[in-house]
């Protein structure tokens, strides 16, 4: 596996792949990887005949007071891990390659942006979609494979690459969970051994908002009636801030009266004001 650093050189290598015929899959992280990592790498592995991972911790789409110091970081530790996954290139620039400093440009999705995590993270997801359309033009893939468990994330990719025609077909790959229920996340490791119940009320009112579901499927079941089932299995745990406990279609991340197929649980919860996690499930089917 091959450790690049600089954008000019990743630009030559992926040019010369494409002029070769070769496929090629990228999978974008801010690194510390976990199996879920690992995972969209093994999926993209099988579908790229060359296959580049990018870790970049990406400083402009955290907000004042967010985690980008602390965010967890060990590049070494990373690099082993993704040649264990046959990863050709692992491309890990530095913040001043990829941000000079006249740098003045920002991609921005409209509307999918405006509610869930873009209320209470304004400015995040234009951060997300300029460095993802940094990476795109950089790494020139064929398709890229993001995780569903940042599934507004996942949605305003597929929205940016369908408006500005980018030629990159976006995968999405299933919520990889620990045992215990919890999402994998690299914010994971932030969690005291005090805390862990109260991050694995998320997980579990999805079980009981599921089970809530399937067993009335022949009811009508309002939206509302999820939301709040949820909210009285997470608002018990006082290290537990609720940002948003929301139905919403999985498509168009709009809000749902109604429990139907496409109907998506979507929650985003601040432990101890120190740690924001995230988690979703289709509400309906496996």
């Amino acid at each position: 596996m091959r450790l690049v650093t600089s954008p000019a050189e990743i630009k030559e290598i992926t040019k010369t792949y494409r002029l070769g015929g070769l496929t090629v899959g990228l999978v974008p992280t801010m690194g510390w990887f976990h199996d879920g990592h690992l995972s969209l790498m093994r999926m993209a592995r099988e579908k790229a005949d060359k296959l580049i991972v990018s870790l970049f911790v990406n400083p402009i789409q955290f907000g004042p007071n967010e985690d980008l110091d602390s965010y967890p970081y060990d590049l070494e530790r990373d690099r082993r891990l993704a040649k264990g996954e046959g990863v050709d290139i692992l491309f890990a620039p530095e913040r001043q390659a990829m941000y000079p400093e006249d740098f003045g440009s920002t991609v921005s999705v409209a509307e999918l942006t405006a509610h869930l995590c873009g209320r209470t993270r304004p400015g995040h997801f234009d951060g997300v979609t300029t460095v993802v359309a940094k990476l795109f033009n950089l790494t020139l893939p064929h398709f890229a494979v993001f995780g569903e468990k940042d599934f507004q994330q996942l949605a305003v990719i597929r929205k940016m690459v369908r408006d500005l025609d980018f030629p990159v077909e976006i995968v999405g790959h299933p919520i990889v969970r620990e045992k215990s229920g919890l999402a994998m996340s690299s914010r994971n490791t932030y969690l005291k051994e005090s805390e862990m119940d109260a991050a694995l009320s998320l997980s579990r009112g999805i079980q009981k908002a599921r089970k809530f579901v399937s067993e009335r499927s022949a009811e009508v079941i309002h939206a509302a009636q999820v939301r709040n089932l949820v909210h009285k299995v997470i608002s018990p745990h006082r290290e537990c801030e609720i940002d948003y406990i929301n139905v919403v279609n999985n498509t168009t991340l709009e809000d749902c009266d109604e429990i139907t197929e496409n109907s998506l649980l979507v929650l985003a919860v601040k432990i101890n004001n120190r740690i924001r996690l995230i988690d979703n499930s289709i509400l309906k089917g496996s």
